[in-house]
Parts: structure tokens; C-alpha cells; sequence
């Protein structure tokens, strides 16, 4: 059986809440969810009511198999109330944007550490099977409040494994690099530069990288998560990457560019396997697990070698380091121009 036949199999007639579903993720998981699955239902769990009904209009002829929340995941009760019946859950509500995090502290932390703690009581309290976890590189060794946060959300969703205790709930991350065209992220900001015939494109560093996937190849990537994991596991995509001032290039050629300084929290380069996890860091074909360093009662760390469907990797060098700046695909800037047209 091939993996998508194995998602298939495991979403029949089963019903998926997504947290933070009206986002750029969200949208696109929902979408393809809905076009490609024999789910039963999907319930949208976000705050923002003119999004949730944006998205209705989008998806009216899925009305039937679609249910929408009010909520955010730091309301425990709230969250506990929607996720009754419901047998996957896709965390995916977050405050990502690295200076907006930095600048208010404490509402990041609300609702990356404490929002994931809520999402954690209310699966096990409603007997939940399959939770996956949004992360991101930056939770990677992280410099910025934003990483900070995600890296606790991290080792909470791991540790949840052994608070399940008996029950069938198994939980496990998917960490990727930047979303191409997602809210916020560059791609638009440049669009909207070249619209406007902007004097010049600003890059914050003319040496900075960016690993780089397709809102398509995350959305897949985390489906592919929910068969493949045991729980307790990171995910990490082998994904190319793009020098900024490439980006730049494909998407402006005839505009100068300018450096202008990073931001407050940012990198130069990305980094997903840091070499201080590499004693827990699997290699497959396609992508990384890095274990966790910690045990579980009810279960063995022993099964990660191979994944639950049979796929199997093996150990990386002691030291191994998976960023962006030492990855050996690198886009060039036609192939960037390329991987943009085809994600419109």
C-alpha cells in the first residue's frame, strides 16, 4: 500500500479539527482534505468570524462535511466542546510573525505555550487518536521569542505522550521552513513592491537563506505525518533552499535591491536539525525524524527507524547540522521563477 493509500484509509469517514483553520494552512489542508478524502467532517476552530465566513462562501458545496467554531486555543473549555467526537486534530493556530512576537511577549506566549497545553488536555480529555503540531526551523536553536515559544510547544506535544498514558492518543510535530505566498511572508511583500514600482527591493541581508515548500508540499507532508508516526517524533522535510536576494530576483530582475538591515529576532540562515539533536536525528529518503530524548512508560523509542508504515531510515553522523545554508539543493533563480508559477 502506498503512503497516499494509507492516508486515505486512515481519514475514512473520520472527523479532523484544525486550530487556526482559517490561516494560510488551514485553507489549503481543508481544501485538499475535503477534494482528495472520504472524511467525514472537518471543523474549522479560529477566532476571527469574517474569515470562517470567507471560507464558507469558498467551500459551499462542502457545507455538509464542514462545521465552524468560534474560539481560541486558550479557551480550554471552548476547545474541550469542539473537539467532542472528533478523531485527528491539526494544530495549527500560532502568533508567527517574529517581530509582532517580540513586541508582545506575553500575548505569543498565551497562545503558542499556553494554547498548546489546551490543545493537549482537551485531546486526551475527548479520547482524541492522531495529533500533529505545527512547528517551525525557527523553534531550531532559537534566537527570537517566537522559536522560543514553538520549541516549548514542541517538547509539551512530545511529553503528552506520556501523560496519554493507556489511551490511544499519540501526538508528534511537523517542523518546515517558510511557506511560499503565505500570509506575511515575503513572496507578497515583494509582489506588492513590484506593483507599486518601488525605488528599490529591500533585503534585510544580501547573504541570507531560506529553506522553501509549497503550501501544497506542507499540507502533504503533514498527511503524510499522521500515518507515519508513532508518536513523539519531529518531522522534518528534505526541502530545497533560495538565497533572498535570488527571491528578489526572479520575482523583480529590474528593480535594485538595497540591504536594509535584519529584523528584531531574525536569522541569516534557517536551521531544522540542529547539531546538538543529532544523537536523535533519523535520515529517510525524503525526510528526518529527530526522535525524543526523552523515554515513554507505555510505549518503546526503540520503533523510529522505521516508520508505521514500514518506511525505514538510519542514524545521521555524530554532529550532523540540516540548515539552510549548508543544504546541498539550492534554486537558482529561474528554477525559482518556475516553482512561483506553478504555486499562483
Amino acid at each position: 500500500m502506498d503512503i497516499k493509500d494509507s492516508i486515505t484509509k486512515l481519514l475514512k469517514d473520520k472527523t479532523i479539527l484544525v486550530t487556526g483553520g482559517t490561516g494560510s494552512f488551514g485553507n489549503k489542508f481543508i481544501k485538499t482534505v475535503l477534494d482528495n478524502y472520504p472524511i467525514k467532517k472537518v471543523i474549522v476552530y479560529s477566532r476571527d468570524e469574517l474569515k470562517q465566513y470567507e471560507m464558507q462562501q469558498r467551500l459551499s458545496k462542502y457545507s455538509q462535511k464542514m462545521r465552524y467554531f468560534i474560539g481560541d486555543v486558550r479557551d480550554l473549555t471552548r476547545l474541550s466542546m469542539a473537539m467532542n467526537g472528533v478523531d485527528i486534530v491539526i494544530h495549527a493556530a500560532a502568533i508567527k510573525q517574529v517581530p509582532a512576537a517580540e513586541y508582545n511577549p506575553m500575548e505569543c506566549i498565551k497562545t503558542n505555550i499556553n494554547g498548546a497545553e489546551n490543545v493537549i488536555e482537551a485531546s486526551l480529555a475527548n479520547n482524541i487518536d492522531k495529533v500533529i503540531a505545527l512547528s517551525t526551523d525557527k523553534a531550531a536553536n532559537p534566537i527570537n521569542l517566537y522559536g522560543a515559544t514553538k520549541l516549548c510547544s514542541d517538547k509539551l506535544f512530545q511529553a503528552a505522550n506520556n501523560l496519554a498514558g493507556t489511551s490511544r492518543t499519540r501526538f508528534a510535530v511537523v517542523r518546515y521552513g517558510n511557506v511560499s505566498g503565505s500570509r506575511g511572508s515575503v513572496v507578497p511583500f515583494f509582489n506588492k513592491l513590484v506593483t507599486e514600482k518601488a525605488e528599490f527591493i529591500p533585503i534585510t541581508d544580501m547573504n541570507m537563506t531560506r529553506f522553501w515548500i509549497s503550501l501544497d508540499q506542507g499540507v502533504n507532508f503533514v498527511l503524510e505525518g499522521l500515518v507515519r508516526m508513532h508518536g513523539g517524533e519531529t518531522f522534518v522535510p528534505k526541502i530545497p533552499s533560495i538565497k533572498i536576494k535570488d527571491l528578489a530576483t526572479a520575482i523583480a530582475p529590474n528593480i535594485p535591491q538595497k540591504e536594509v538591515g535584519i529584523r528584531p529576532g531574525e536569522k541569516i540562515h534557517e536551521l531544522m536539525c540542529p547539531k546538538d539533536d543529532s544523537l536523535h536525528v533519523i535520515e529517510f529518503d525524503k525526510f528526518f525524524i529527530i526522535r525524543p530524548s526523552i523515554t515513554f512508560s507505555t510505549f518503546s523509542n526503540d520503533n523510529y527507524s522505521t516508520t508505521a508504515v514500514g518506511e525505514k531510515g538510519k542514524p545521521v553522523a555524530v554532529g550532523f547540522e540540516y540548515n539552510s545554508l549548508n543544504n546541498p539543493h539550492y534554486l537558482s533563480v529561474e528554477e525559482i521563477r518556475e516553482f512561483l508559477e506553478k504555486v499562483k
